[in-house]
């Protein structure tokens, strides 16, 4: 591996068994992230970008998930090889992650101000004093009013956008090597998110933090990343700069997305309605033959519905798994 590479995944695979059946949740995925980088994950629900995310935190729950096949490299290291009390360690200090819904992260038994405490002493050589000091400075720093006072609550105490800021303060309370952000400000109104990620992107300028940055918001995905994964029923299907996502998308799904975006510069007609991708994200259970996405793809061919295509680098640093990415009328 590359000595600036700080974390990359090859052909990882997370499976989740079922009375069902097999959910291939995710499913040859490879991913890389650079000190210092934003990677940005994007898709529909369901598609496999938290599982992603919790693979490399190895905090997928067995049973029914499993980490089946792959490989994580985290700092020139396999961490699928380590021990878990080796992964507590990492956790937290050198990999932090925002989950989506904070009322199932916190502690409902425990404040807020002793939670964010708690990580600080663990990872950190300092006095209980010092931990409690730095917790109510990232309180503040996220846009709590009155932290000393919120120092001392409950989390059943504040709102759902507050408690969305305080799980923010305890992910960056250590200045961890890689933060992994899954929908973290879809919470928090947009003067807020706007706060929160001109604080992610601070630290990642100070300290050389990582971002893996999982959302919906393609806005969010431009004003942050430098790279940008696109993912659809457990793969990844798109990879490139974030310019050239824009400006040239490739794959079918990727401009689905991109031209379903309200744009103010984009004169409509009364009436007219923003373009859609039709139909849904297929049962993962019952997966189409062929390409996932044909049966949505109003590109389709033949061979679309009969072999999956494989993902190639089409021109340097932009990645496609398509049979017709060249076709006429792709690109915006």
């Amino acid at each position: 591996m590359k000595d600036d590479i700080l974390v990359q995944t090859k052909d990882l695979q997370t499976f989740f068994y079922t009375d069902e059946g097999v959910v291939r949740a995710v499913d040859g995925v490879d991913i890389k992230i650079s000190v210092g980088e934003t990677l940005g994950l994007v898709g529909e629900s369901g598609c496999g970008k938290s599982v992603t995310s919790l693979s490399i935190m190895r905090l997928i729950p067995w049973p029914p998930g499993k980490i089946v096949g792959g490989e994580i490299w985290f700092k020139g290291e396999d961490i699928l090889k380590k021990s878990e009390e080796e992964m507590r360690r990492i956790r937290g200090s050198q990999i932090s992650m925002i989950f989506q819904e904070p009322m199932t992260s916190l502690n409902p038994v425990f404040t807020v101000g002793y939670q964010i405490s708690e990580a600080i002493l663990v990872h950190q050589d300092v006095t209980e004093e010092e931990a409690k000091k730095r917790a109510i400075e990232m309180l503040d720093l996220v846009g709590i009013p009155d932290p000393e006072k919120r120092y001392d609550e409950y989390p059943h105490q504040m709102s759902g956008g507050m408690r969305q800021r305080v799980m923010i303060a305890m992910a960056l309370s250590c200045n961890p090597d890689l933060l992994i952000s899954d929908e973290a400000t879809t919470a928090l109104d947009v003067t807020i998110q706007a706060q929160i990620l001109e604080l992610m992107k601070d630290l990642k300028r100070k300290i050389g933090m990582a971002i893996l940055l999982i959302t919906h918001n393609l806005s969010v995905i431009a004003e942050m990343a430098d790279n940008v994964a696109v993912m659809y029923s457990g793969k990844i299907v798109e990879y490139s700069d974030i310019k050239t996502i824009f400006k040239s998308p490739q794959h079918p799904y990727t401009y689905g997305l991109l031209s379903s975006i309200p744009l103010v510069t984009k004169k409509r007609v009364k009436g007219e309605k923003l373009p859609i991708i039709e139909g849904v994200v297929p049962n993962p259970y019952h997966l189409p033959k062929g390409c996932y996405f044909n049966p949505r793809c109003p590109y389709s061919t033949k061979i679309c519905r009969e072999e999956d295509p494989k993902i190639e680098e089409i021109s340097p640093g932009h990645f496609v798994k398509c049979w017709n990415y060249l076709k006429p009328g792709m690109g915006v």
